[in-house]
């Protein structure tokens, strides 16, 4: 049997976490569709077509995995996709409740669709795309928790805004410094 899942999220932006469950169900699963959110219901820095492009980029290595964006329920979304299962990441308790509500949410819409939960590295425990770019945005180093291609989108976007810019944001010995 051909087992398809989706990993949904908004992803703004991707950081480590999210590519540590990515790679995971990859793993688990034949296919993964990574399921970027279109119109969630929070401000975003990042557009959806960027969002999409940077998850493609960072996902790139992983042959069985393909990026697309959604509107509206991810059970529907899912059964667009043909995917079985949904797959989330846990970092924390918090987490665990609020997955749990949302999966049998998604359970009584389509019961034919199960959840996935997988435990997060203990490493990203902590780590949230909030965390990234409040961290980014004042010239933080987030070089432990994100890829350079979301590293350099973080620094052009701010910069855009009259923050940090990509020429203030440089790697000094593996580690990101504000110059300024």
């Amino acid at each position: 049997m051909n087992c398809r899942a989706i990993y949904p999220g908004t992803f703004d932006p991707m950081h480590n976490g999210h590519i540590d469950v990515a790679q995971r169900a990859a793993a688990i699963f034949d296919q993964l569709v990574v399921a970027v959110y279109d119109a969630p219901p929070k401000r975003l820095l990042f557009t959806t077509e960027e969002r999409v492009a940077l998850a493609r980029q960072v996902l790139a290595h992983l042959d069985n995995v393909e990026v697309v964006s959604f509107q509206g329920l991810t059970v529907e979304c899912a059964r667009t996709v043909g995917a079985q299962v949904i797959v989330r990441g846990l970092r924390n308790v918090a987490d665990f409740e609020f997955e749990y509500q949302v999966g049998l949410a998604n359970r009584g819409l389509a019961p034919d669709i199960d959840t996935c939960c997988l435990i997060c590295d203990s490493t990203y425990t902590y780590l949230s795309s909030t965390i990234v770019k409040e961290v980014a945005s004042l010239g933080g180093d987030i070089s432990g928790w994100v890829p350079e291609p979301v590293i350099q989108a973080l620094a052009r976007r701010f910069a855009e805004r009259g923050g940090v810019t990509v020429s203030q944001v440089t790697k000094v010995h593996g580690k990101l410094s504000h110059r300024g």
